[in-house]
């Protein structure tokens, strides 16, 4: 890795993905059945906590903490790890200068913090993995071969892609077994590179007309497309609107998960502000003996330092299980 200066800029749009959606993708990490066997991405053995770390990897993402350290993504990952944190995310890593890259992954390494998906492709306003159009197939292609450089130059090995929206014209098992085909056609292509898909379910509420929406479907496809490069990340914000059962929908697809977005419903804030019982979700995932990443994919209920001091005290609270 070659020497990069620290003085990295934040991510376009910070904590949002809706910010860098629109045009370009972005990249998202995946994980395999298990999700990292033995040893985290940078490293450290899984399950290793650091003195006062949290005992499941919660990773914030980039802006989280900005008001307490400051707008640097490196500063920031310091201050993440001296306040127990794990892991780390960034879902518009993909989009950043290679030399941004290698200094934020460099970091992460030096302080032994895991890292989540980033995207790769999520374009919400596309019919895409639904069709067999081979224009689009090649885009996929590209937008994969992309991710794999930046995975290659950061060490993250899991990333994100969204099937885009639903062909209204075109009947349903059509429009699956295309998906099927076109990840299958791309988990070749990531399995021997060492990078794993995920692909995530989005609740149609906020997100109308998107072809994946429920962690049944998507196992089902990760099964028939067959490939340890392709797994689910499983957004329990989305889920619990779309189908509750979190922890049965959980156990049911475990093999398949690899990964896992948060955020309490409704508002979509830190755990604790609705209605979904995160402590229970949380022993329960540590009880299951692996260590997945599990992304803070919120915002804040207070603004400013309260705000963050309150994500903070709320991740303790749910992370005190016996």
């Amino acid at each position: 890795m070659k020497k990069t200066s620290t003085s990295v800029p934040e991510s376009p749009g910070g904590l949002s993905r809706r910010s860098f959606l629109g045009g370009a993708a972005a990249a998202a990490v995946a994980l395999t059945a298990n999700p990292l066997g033995a040893t985290g991405f940078f490293g450290r053995p899984s399950g290793s906590e650091p003195g006062g770390g949290f005992k499941l990897k919660y990773a914030p993402p980039f802006g989280m903490f900005a008001e307490h350290a400051g707008k640097n993504p490196v500063d920031q990952l310091k201050f993440m790890a001296d306040q127990g944190f794990r892991a780390f995310f960034d879902n518009g890593l993909m989009n950043r200068p290679a030399a941004d890259q290698e200094a934020i992954s460099g970091e992460a390494r030096r302080l032994g913090l895991d890292a989540g998906p980033f995207v790769a492709y999520a374009d919400f306003g596309k019919t895409s993995f639904v069709t067999r159009d081979p224009e689009i197939r090649e885009m996929l292609v590209e937008r994969i071969r992309t991710a794999i450089d930046t995975s290659k130059r950061t060490g993250v090995k899991q990333t994100l892609v969204v099937p885009g929206r639903i062909d209204e014209r075109l009947e349903w098992d059509y429009q699956t077994t295309n998906v099927v085909e076109n990840l299958r056609f791309l988990a070749d292509i990531c399995e021997s590179e060492g990078l794993v898909m995920v692909i995530e379910p989005l609740n149609a509420k906020d997100h109308p007309g998107l072809f994946l929406t429920k962690i049944p479907q998507a196992f089902q496809i990760c099964r028939a497309v067959g490939s340890p490069a392709c797994k689910i990340v499983n957004d329990l914000y989305h889920q619990q609107i779309t189908e509750g059962e979190l922890i049965r929908n959980i156990d049911r697809a475990w093999d398949e998960i690899a990964a896992f977005h948060v955020g309490d419903n409704p508002g979509r804030r830190e755990p604790g502000t609705g209605e979904i019982n995160y402590r229970n979700i949380f022993k329960h995932l540590h009880a299951k003996g692996t260590d997945p990443v599990i992304c803070m994919e919120h915002g804040k209920s207070l603004p400013g330092k309260d705000g963050e001091t309150a994500v903070i005290a709320a991740y303790r609270a749910c992370d005190d299980f016996a």
